[in-house]
């Protein structure tokens, strides 16, 4: 497994599912890491104390990613915890109730926009300028094979992430300069609250679309992540790493 030793890491939405695979990954490859949550601190504690279990730091952060004061406190906590930080993982997000476009809800479009389009630029404004100024890091962003899938039903989830590949792409270009490397994970359905609510909604059908024929991990995200992280990927920036099963090809 490539190696993060005494590097210091801030992951959004890692109380629970993807975002904890990812932070469980990054500590077991040694990174020290910064659990985030908003409204589940038991759940972010549990995965705090697996973190500490392998030796490593860690602490709990609550934070609105969709509020911007709230990320730059939660930014500064890391700081003032960490003294630094080397990896910075965009996760957090939120469902769309499904609707066709005409029927959507605005205040639902706006609540998903905040938080998987804002959410994600606020955490890089945050945090990608003690990156730059300290001459070295690694950002991934969370987005979704949505992005690309555009299914029907589905239209503030899919723009946001979408949205979210664009962004990491003209930040990759924006960090190249520093050293700074940006790469975009993008799963496809993977066993976490929110996939699971979707194979009990399409069953079968939906596990047949994807060639491995299972859903993904957590864990697996979390490898990749510790991948794009590590110094393995030291000529990777600007990417979408797809991790789908194939169910887009």
């Amino acid at each position: 497994m490539p190696g993060l030793d005494g590097k210091f890491a801030l992951v959004t939405g890692s109380s629970r599912g993807i975002g904890r695979g990812i932070a469980l990954e990054l500590a077991k490859a040694g990174a020290n890491v910064a659990v985030h949550y908003r409204r589940e601190l038991e759940a972010a504690e549990a995965t705090a104390r697996e973190i500490e279990a392998l030796g490593r730091k860690t602490v709990v952060v609550g934070a609105d990613v969709s509020e911007w004061e709230q990320v730059q406190q939660m930014t500064q906590r890391v700081l003032d915890r960490f003294g630094r930080i080397d990896i910075v993982v965009a996760n957090s997000g939120v469902a769309s109730r499904p609707a066709p476009v005409w029927e959507m809800d605005v205040n639902h479009w706006q609540r998903v926009i905040a938080v998987d389009l804002h959410g994600a630029f606020y955490t890089c404004r945050a945090t990608v300028g003690h990156l730059v100024r300290q001459g070295s890091g690694v950002v991934i962003l969370v987005s979704s094979i949505g992005a690309d899938l555009c299914a029907p039903f589905g239209a503030p989830y899919y723009a946001a992430k979408a949205a979210v590949n664009a962004l990491a792409k003209t930040l990759a270009k924006e960090c190249a300069p520093a050293g700074i490397r940006v790469n975009v994970i993008a799963p496809g359905l993977v066993h976490t609250d929110m996939g699971e609510r979707m194979i009990r909604a399409h069953g079968d059908a939906l596990l047949a679309s994807i060639p491995l024929g299972r859903a993904g991990r957590p864990d697996e995200i979390g490898k990749a992540a510790v991948f794009l992280a590590s110094d393995d990927a030291a000529f990777i920036t600007g990417k979408i790493l797809r991790i789908d099963g194939g169910a887009w090809m």
